[in-house]
């Protein structure tokens, strides 16, 4: 069994720990001057990350170079895009499954680096544009001869917020007359606002769901279907399933179609699966959707280049690990100048958190290492109207990722004042990366600002299909870089297992039954009975 080394395993850590007692001072004269600016510029896919203001030198990236290659970070992306069992942790009961979301996009360049899921990509893709089809020329229609115009789409996490925020992100590339809503939350004024907006008679409800037993997801389902019913419509004609194959969802009786996921995709890397694919086809067109999954082919591919500086995946995770586990930073923000984002930051806190958010290695011990940090973000401008002034003079530093566009997506603008609205976006944002790394001194200490305050731009031409396809990818790439770094199980989540276990139990008390793990008195019977929801009859 080959065994992976974590960062502080690596022969260069304690250089690293080294250089970060003594950073590099973005506030001193000179130092960012022009020439440092364009050395620290790396490009590909659309993208170009410019990272002359984090506190790194040519020493740094030297050392972070060889920490990537210590742990042979590229070797292992290498492996798991080639279908290597990554999802285990050795020695004990894991799930013991490959982990290939990139072979679903893995059907533009070559041959795929995993070809048996490519293939089952490339199948479902073809079942998934024949349904499109039907539904555009009329082979497919509502009990009542009715256009389909409207979907629903019901799951939640990582069937949820991917697929929610990329769709978010390319309304602008919708199309004409098709509407979607999502409903995620168990909560049920979720569903009932969805409901008060669309006309079921014309309404598709796509029910993503691997197991076909998410708890959220079949509440949610019921809910619309008993909407449904109330309309006098056959709701069977009107909802599809995605879900693994064999599920109790995977049923001909109660959905239109069923398209598949598969066990070697986690619900958090699923978006360019059928669980992103078929709200998207619907949603923005077949051609649109296979322009987001070639960009995230694109950024794969990028992704295995062995050079850090050339390696924009790479290069981000690395920084990432300089900052959180060299300098010190609990926290990152991701700030997305665009509002087409605004949901982006959102699905980042579950790929990220959910991934690198482990506290044993691969090997069942116990770390002694900072992991995954916490990750949060909003749109600029609204930001620097609310927590930038943290950013800039807050006790806590949080190192930033900027995000930016230099054309509008609708292309609908005007000069104001002598500059456009995506003019003074970009200006912001730029301004705003300047005044963390550079600081203003000032005598009155309320206007002084320390600087010295780490942060990067990712920036791309315009948030197209594709761009978005790349930008969903290099943050995949950036997670499952970083929990390899750490040496931790990216790809389960048994974090969230007891919360669902207790909520199980709860459950039963509340329908009053005194089962298994019902006993008269617990701390679940004592928490309901100061919220005033205890079984009283």
């Amino acid at each position: 069994m080959e065994r992976w080394q974590s960062l502080a395993d690596a022969p260069v850590y304690s250089h690293l720990l080294e250089l970060a007692s003594r950073p590099v001072d973005l506030t001193a004269p000179g130092t960012l001057t022009q020439a440092r600016i364009e050395q620290y510029c790396c490009s590909a896919a659309g993208f170009a990350l410019l990272y002359a203001t984090e506190r790194i030198n040519d020493e740094t990236l030297a050392a972070l170079q060889q920490l990537a290659d210590q742990c042979q970070l590229i070797e292992q992306f290498r492996q798991m895009r080639r279908g290597a069992i990554m999802n285990r942790i050795h020695g004990y009961p894991s799930e013991e499954r490959q982990v290939l979301h990139t072979a679903c996009r893995d059907l533009f360049a070559g041959p795929p680096a995993e070809p048996l899921a490519s293939k089952q990509a490339e199948l479902e893709l073809a079942r998934l544009k024949i349904f499109l089809e039907d539904l555009e020329n009329g082979n497919l229609v509502t009990g009542q001869g009715l256009f389909f115009d409207t979907m629903i789409h019901i799951g939640i996490g990582g069937s949820d917020l991917g697929p929610r925020s990329v769709y978010e992100a390319l309304r602008a590339y919708g199309r004409a007359g098709r509407r979607v809503y999502f409903i995620s939350n168990v909560d049920p004024d979720d569903a009932a606002a969805v409901l008060r907006q669309v006309n079921l008679a014309t309404t598709l409800v796509n029910v993503v769901s691997k197991s076909g037993s998410t708890l959220e997801t079949l509440t949610n389902e019921t809910l619309i279907r008993k909407a449904f019913e109330l309309e006098g419509l056959d709701s069977a004609r009107h909802f599809i399933a995605v879900t693994g194959e064999g599920s109790p969802m995977d049923n001909p009786v109660n959905y239109l179609r069923s398209f598949y996921m598969f066990d070697y995709i986690g619900g958090r890397y699923s978006a360019t699966s059928m669980v992103g694919a078929v709200m998207l086809g619907f949603g923005l067109g077949f051609d649109h959707l296979l322009e987001f999954l070639a960009g995230a082919s694109m950024m794969d591919q990028a992704a295995e280049e062995p050079d850090l500086q050339q390696n924009i995946p790479l290069l981000l995770a690395m920084l990432g690990i300089w900052n959180h586990n060299f300098l010190g930073f609990s926290t990152v923000a991701v700030l997305p100048y665009s509002q087409a984002l605004h949901r982006f930051a959102a699905h980042l806190q579950q790929c990220d958190m959910e991934s690198n958010g482990k506290s044993v290695s691969r090997y069942g011990e116990q770390l002694t290492i900072k992991t995954g940090p916490i990750l949060w973000g909003e749109p600029g401008t609204n930001g620097q109207h609310a927590f930038y002034q943290l950013l800039h003079q807050g006790t806590e530093i949080v190192p930033v990722e900027f995000i930016g566009f230099r054309h509008n997506q609708y292309q609908q603008d005007l000069p104001i004042a002598g500059s456009t609205s995506q003019q003074k976006l970009v200006a912001n944002l730029l301004a705003q990366s300047l005044a963390l790394a550079a600081g203003q001194k000032n005598a009155n200490p309320n206007k002084h600002f320390p600087g010295n305050r780490p942060n990067l731009i990712l920036m791309a031409d315009r948030l197209t299909p594709r761009v978005m396809g790349a930008l969903l990818a290099l943050y995949e790439a950036k997670i499952v870089f970083q929990g390899f770094c750490w040496n931790i199980n990216s790809f389960d989540q048994e974090g969230v297992q007891l919360g669902k276990e207790l909520a199980g139990r709860v459950l039963g008390l509340m329908r009053g039954e005194r089962g298994k793990g019902c006993v008269e008195y617990s701390p679940e019977n004592a928490l309901l009975k100061m919220a005033g929801l205890e079984k009283t009859g």
